[in-house]
């Protein structure tokens, strides 16, 4: 991501009780960091509100490092098109086994909290990728670019008996770390599924482009529903790489990596 040219307004920073002098970009895109705030501006409202109370109930998770959101000082979560939440220091890095642990307690920590409202009017690619892969959606897919490995693996899919929950979908990339402390959590990205389907997601990612060893999906079998889990992940990254127009042959190739390791265990 590319940081935010423009720095907030002053009466912005006034409304979160943070002082502008020598605020800074963060490099990664979040906003700008003010002390130990960050401010960052909100293209979409419904889900920046949404988000501030995501975090807010799952900031005590235990062994994670949440950005808690700030308010300000008359109680709103947005002012002027600007959220604040409090500074998560570290940065992406290759530690799958790590971000696989920190989904299943994320995960453990989002129990109970409400379906979005949104979700079902998203039409976007990463959504309508998901959906085909749970048989929610039949896409047409380019044989060349995945589809024609979603429809080899399609037909191995078989009931998953748990519970839907909220669920982070992209935690690979997007989790913070900063050397011995617990992995950081600053943005969440929701779908509605079985809870350690987020950990799935994250165990194909991190195999297909992540460099993680082989033996990465094996050591996490014990997670309930494993192997269909992991199914319904790739099919995902499948159709997802086939809709999206950016997508190249180099990351289809680390993709079939992945599959061919799923193809072993369902």
């Amino acid at each position: 991501m590319v940081p935010s040219a423009e720095c907030p307004p002053e009466h912005v920073g006034t409304a979160f009780g943070v002082s502008l002098a020598g605020a800074e970009p963060l490099p990664d895109g979040r906003g700008w960091l003010c002390g130990q705030v960050v401010l960052s501006p909100v293209t979409d409202r419904a889900r920046a509100v949404w988000l501030a109370g995501t975090l807010a109930a799952v900031g005590a998770a235990p062994d994670l490092r949440v950005a808690r959101p700030v308010r300000a000082t008359d109680g709103r979560w947005l002012v002027a098109g600007w959220r604040a939440s409090q500074y998560v220091s570290g940065a992406p890095a290759h530690r799958p086994d790590d971000t696989v642990l920190a989904a299943v307690r994320l995960h453990q920590a989002t129990v109970g909290l409400p379906r979005p409202d949104f979700l079902s009017r998203r039409t976007d690619i990463s959504t309508e990728a998901e959906r085909a892969a749970w048989g929610e959606r039949e896409l047409e897919l380019d044989e060349h670019k995945g589809g024609r490995w979603f429809e080899v693996l399609a037909g191995a899919r078989r009931q998953v008996p748990e519970p839907d929950q909220l669920v982070h979908r992209e935690l690979f990339g997007t989790a913070l770390f900063d050397g011995d402390a617990s992995p950081g959590i600053v943005d969440f990205i929701p779908c509605y599924r079985p809870a350690d389907w987020g950990a799935a997601v994250v165990a194909i990612d991190a195999l297909a482009w992540g460099g993680a060893d082989p033996g990465l999906l094996r050591r996490w079998t014990h997670l309930p529903h494993w192997p269909q889990l992991l199914l319904r992940a790739v099919l995902f990254r499948l159709a997802h790489h086939a809709l999206d127009p950016r997508s190249t042959r180099e990351s289809l190739d680390g993709l079939l990596g992945a599959v061919r390791q799923v193809s072993d265990l369902v």
